[in-house]
C-alpha cells in the first residue's frame, strides 16, 4: 500500500506542470515585453553623434607585393587594416602613416559599402599622418566636421569611431585623460609629441579613425595604444586636430614630410 501511494505521488508530481498548463494556458508560453520610457538625453545625443559621423569614417585595407624566391613571381598579399577620415569634398582621406607604411596598395571602403583604390598624396612620418585620395564622382561621403584641440580639458567626453580587429564602424566613449603626451618612435625613430591621451577603447584597427568631442567635431586622430598585451588597457593616444590642420595642407602641396 505504501509503495502504491509513493508511486501515485510521483506520477502526480510529474503531471502537475501539465495540469497547470491546462488551467493557465499562457503559463510558460512567453513573456510580455515591458514598455520602456524614452531614451535619456545623453543616449540620444550619443546616437545622433554616431549616425552623423559614421559616413565620414572609412575602413582601410592594405596589401604588399612579395616575390616568390623560387619562381620569381610577384604576389599581392594582405598586409593590415586600419581606419580613415573623409577630409574634404575632393576625395582626400586622412589616416595614420603607420597604417599605410610599407604597403603597395590601399583599398578604402566607405560606410555605404563602396570600395575604392586609394593613391598616396603624401605623408608626415614624424607626425604619423598620411593623406590618401580616392575618386568619388557621385554620392560623395561627407567630410568630418573640424573642431579644435587647443581648448581641450582633461575630463571632457570624447568618442572614437573605427574598425578595431576588423569590427567595422565601432563606437567607444571615454574622456580626455591627459594632454601633451609624447610617444617614442619605433626602431629608434623620432617620437610623436603633443598627443591627446584618452581612456576611450582604442584597439588595433582603430588607428586613423576620428576622436570626436560631444559636438561631433574632430579633435584628434586615433594613433596608438599603450598596452603590453596589444589590446586596449584604457590608455590610448590621438594626434591633435590642430597639428593635423597644420600638417595636411603642407602634405597636399607636396612639401616633403609635411612637417
Amino acid at each position: 500500500m505504501m509503495t502504491l501511494c509513493i508511486a501515485s505521488l510521483m506520477i502526480l508530481w510529474h503531471m502537475l506542470p501539465r495540469i497547470d498548463a491546462l488551467i493557465s494556458p499562457d503559463n510558460g508560453a512567453g513573456r510580455t515585453v515591458t514598455p520602456r520610457g524614452d531614451l535619456a538625453s545623453d543616449e540620444k545625443a550619443t546616437i545622433a553623434l554616431f549616425e552623423n559621423a559614421r559616413g565620414s569614417v572609412v575602413s582601410i585595407s592594405t596589401s604588399q607585393l612579395v616575390e616568390d624566391v623560387w619562381s620569381r613571381n610577384v604576389f599581392s598579399v594582405p598586409r593590415g587594416t586600419g581606419s580613415g577620415i573623409i577630409w574634404d569634398d575632393a576625395g582626400h582621406v586622412l589616416t595614420n602613416f603607420h597604417v599605410i607604411q610599407g604597403a603597395s596598395a590601399a583599398t578604402i571602403r566607405l560606410a555605404d559599402g563602396r570600395r575604392f583604390q586609394a593613391s598616396l598624396v603624401g605623408a608626415s612620418p614624424d607626425n604619423d599622418i598620411a593623406l590618401l585620395k580616392i575618386g568619388v564622382s557621385f554620392r560623395r561621403p561627407p567630410p568630418i566636421p573640424i573642431g579644435t584641440s587647443r581648448d581641450l580639458k582633461v575630463g571632457q567626453k570624447v568618442f572614437a569611431i573605427g574598425n578595431p580587429f576588423g569590427l567595422d564602424w565601432t563606437l567607444t566613449t571615454g574622456i580626455v585623460s591627459a594632454l601633451d603626451r609624447s610617444l617614442p618612435g619605433g626602431n629608434g625613430g623620432q617620437g610623436v609629441d603633443h598627443l591627446i591621451q584618452t581612456d576611450a577603447a582604442i584597439n588595433p584597427g582603430n588607428s586613423g579613425g576620428p576622436l570626436l568631442d560631444s559636438s561631433g567635431r574632430l579633435i584628434g586622430m586615433d594613433t596608438a595604444i599603450y598596452s603590453p598585451s596589444g589590446a586596449s588597457a584604457g590608455i590610448g593616444f590621438a594626434v591633435p586636430v590642430d597639428t593635423i590642420m597644420t600638417v595636411v595642407p603642407r602634405i597636399a602641396h607636396g612639401q616633403a614630410g609635411g612637417s
